[in-house]
């Protein structure tokens, strides 16, 4: 089957730029000598997960506990849940779920770790806890080293949890254009977590375990005090990060089918209910009818104006050349958004349809 086949609206995925991002990723870790353990919010399907920890991931980062039931479920042994679980019902999942893999979860509270004790005991499991450290997100986290210490104690202390070490994710960075106040920021992050590391020695708690860093500031981390990366988008990639030239390549594509043309404008049949625009709107590309347009490569058309309705994009292109029913390929503005509003993702290779993958934690937020 061609492109130009599937119905539309459709999410797509083009296997050989995952394939080349993946292996690209990895490659870095590997220099660096850091785990890569890959976020799965950017995708959420296990068969891409699997191919990440094919390609040598230590392990795999989650958002949500739901979305660690399902990685379980899919065969996954090592997982991480990089935030907090706090509610009754699901710290008493959470424990159960520790009994079919190695399962961390992120702390920075002493209630929340002695109910996670309390949960772990009855279940007769362990969970493994990196307590979080506030690094700029202005989120989670304890804000000082001497309240990282004393969660740090609380955790060693529980006889079914295992202090584990560190959280530190400066999200807040990710996504910063300009690519040395980026770095510089980055190098300060990795100082005060540094600093607390020897802290934490010191005191004879040493973090066996420093886990965070994004796709934007993964490559910062020569010689660093990380021992782990939780990077996700650059297996699929999307506007936002585009913006920032890391040398990974657009994988992901919302494809949408033009259903009306004037001479300054086409509009197309995926709209706000197709795309997560929370980090911008999506790009039309110089991609049509699964071939490339004008010798590019999924390029960005430059100056298009996009207006988006529920149903409808509107690209104000003068003298386009397109006409109805043509097949366009859109770059989301956010990847990890866009995902979670599909049931499947159409593979392809080329201009040739290659099968089909579900988006099985779609809409697992809790």
């Amino acid at each position: 089957m061609k492109i130009a086949q599937i119905e539309t609206p459709a999410l797509l995925l083009d296997l050989d730029a995952m394939e080349s991002n993946i292996r690209r990723m990895q490659d870095l870790a590997d220099n660096l000598g850091i785990g890569l353990r890959p976020h799965y919010k950017s995708h959420k399907c296990p068969w891409i997960a699997r191919r990440q920890m094919e390609a040598g991931a230590v392990g795999i980062t989650c958002a949500k506990l739901g979305e660690a039931e399902d990685l379980a479920g899919a065969g996954f042994k090592d997982v991480l849940i990089a935030n907090q679980v706090v509610d009754a019902a699901k710290i008493s999942r959470l424990a159960r779920l520790a009994l079919s893999c190695r399962l961390g979860v992120c702390v920075d509270d002493e209630e929340n770790i002695a109910a996670l004790e309390r949960a772990a005991a009855e279940a007769g499991s362990s969970l493994y806890c990196l307590v979080e450290y506030e690094v700029g997100m202005k989120r989670c986290g304890a804000e000082t080293k001497e309240e990282f210490l004393r969660l740090a104690k609380r955790v060693a202390e529980s006889p079914h949890l295992v202090y584990d070490g560190i959280q530190a994710y400066a999200g807040n960075l990710a996504h910063m254009v300009d690519g040395a106040a980026r770095r510089a920021a980055s190098e300060s992050v990795d100082a005060r977590v540094e600093e607390l590391v020897g802290y934490l020695k010191a005191n004879g708690l040493p973090a066996s375990t420093v886990s965070g860093c994004s796709t934007g500031t993964a490559a910062f981390k020569q010689g660093g005090v990380y021992t782990e990366l939780q990077a996700g988008s650059y297996v699929c990639m999307d506007g936002a990060y585009g913006a920032l030239d890391l040398g990974f390549r657009q994988a992901l594509f919302v494809l949408s089918e033009i259903v009306s043309v004037k001479e300054d404008r086409i509009v197309a049949d995926a709209g706000l209910k197709s795309f997560g625009t929370d980090q911008g709107l999506p790009r039309l590309t110089e991609r049509g009818d699964g071939i490339a347009r004008k010798g590019g490569n999924a390029g960005a058309v430059s100056g298009a104006d996009v207006d988006m309705s529920e149903e409808h994009i509107r690209v104000s292109l003068p003298g386009h050349g397109y006409k109805i029913g043509d097949k366009v390929f859109f770059i989301p503005g956010h990847g990890c958004t866009t995902v979670n509003l599909y049931d499947h993702i159409r593979l392809f290779r080329g201009d040739e349809a290659a099968g089909q993958i579900d988006v099985v934690s779609r809409g697992k937020s809790r």
